[in-house]
């Protein structure tokens, strides 16, 4: 096949053989004895880290022969919808993703354009634990009025063990590799909990010296994608003891960073990478070598989000 000339979009999503780029931080960590590497994620083809998901998900689903005839039912705060109905569109299979509808319009209105079932629930930015009337319930419900027909399946990012193999086999293995195994620190949020699972594991596999760090948003937070486990149900797919330390981040610190991130080093990154940069700078303070932090998607999906923080920064208004 000639360089960069792919048979099927899906062929994009990254994988050792096409890893996503990582990218050194410069400004902000300006005097510092420590290298931060982003691992920009958005480069995949539908703009997040969850196209590895998604791929993993449905690849899943076929090999047990569980998406033959069937349409895909899941719940998700936007970035798994979206590469769930992406992927599927090129098997001929409808998808219909619940979605909390504190999340972004923007999301939703990528969902809607891939031709996806939409239905936005009053949860939080993030499904949780089988609220009343939240995502996960209603995509539950869903597959459930299908069932004697089997009409629906629900791959289930939040229980199944794809979502881990995903990123232990892939992007686990890519950040070893683009730092020549010199990394030592690796900063992730906590969402579904596939990423810092399967990469966790990956990385301490290869040294059990390298330090896992969480981060979790504040309560009630407006973080879409990442979890505070004072107010969500751990998933079932984390493995808490590849995890070395958790650190929250206020929503300000998040976004903020996020802005300094476009600013000063002309990455457009979503909310989420914010909040994860924000506690690898804090972490890594008087400390040295080479650490690594997920960009889970850009800030394209976010816009509205992002309205906020810079309406009133004293730059004139178009």
């Amino acid at each position: 096949m000639k360089r960069n000339v792919y048979n099927n979009i899906v062929d994009l999503i990254a994988d050792k053989n096409n890893p996503t780029p990582m990218v050194k931080i410069n400004k902000l960590t300006k005097g510092a004895k420590y290298d931060l590497f982003l691992k920009l994620e958005w480069y995949n083809p539908f703009g997040s880290i969850k196209d590895r998901t998604a791929k993993f998900l449905i690849n899943g689903l076929k090999e047990r022969g569980e998406l033959a005839g069937k349409e895909i039912v899941e719940p998700s705060s936007g970035n798994t919808g979206i590469a769930l109905a992406a992927i599927a569109n090129t098997l001929g299979v409808k998808t219909t993703v619940t979605i909390p509808d504190a999340v972004p319009e923007e999301k939703q209105t990528v969902l809607r354009m891939l031709g996806a079932t939409v239905f936005p629930t009053p949860d939080d930015l993030c499904p949780i634990n089988h609220p009343k009337d939240g995502a996960i319930a209603l995509a539950h419900s869903i597959v459930k009025s299908g069932s004697n027909e089997g009409r629906y399946v629900m791959p289930n990012q939040y229980e199944n063990l794809d979502n881990v193999k995903a990123h232990y086999e892939t992007t686990g293995p890519e950040i070893y590799e683009q730092t020549d195994g010199a990394v030592k620190y690796f900063f992730a949020g906590y969402g579904t909990c596939g990423t810092i699972t399967g990469i966790g594991k990956y990385l301490k596999e290869k040294d059990k010296n390298i330090k896992i760090i969480a981060i979790e948003p504040q309560k009630g937070h407006r973080l879409p994608g990442l979890k505070n486990f004072k107010e969500s149900k751990k998933p079932d797919i984390l493995d808490s003891s590849v995890i070395d330390e958790t650190i929250t981040v206020m929503d300000d610190d998040a976004y903020k960073t996020a802005i300094d991130l476009m600013r000063k080093e002309s990455l457009l990154v979503g909310p989420s990478t914010g909040a994860i940069v924000f506690a690898a700078l804090q972490y890594m303070k008087g400390r040295d070598g080479v650490a690594v932090a997920i960009s889970p998607d850009g800030a394209f999906k976010y816009v509205s989000f992002y309205y906020d923080y810079v309406k009133n920064d004293g730059r004139p208004q178009v």
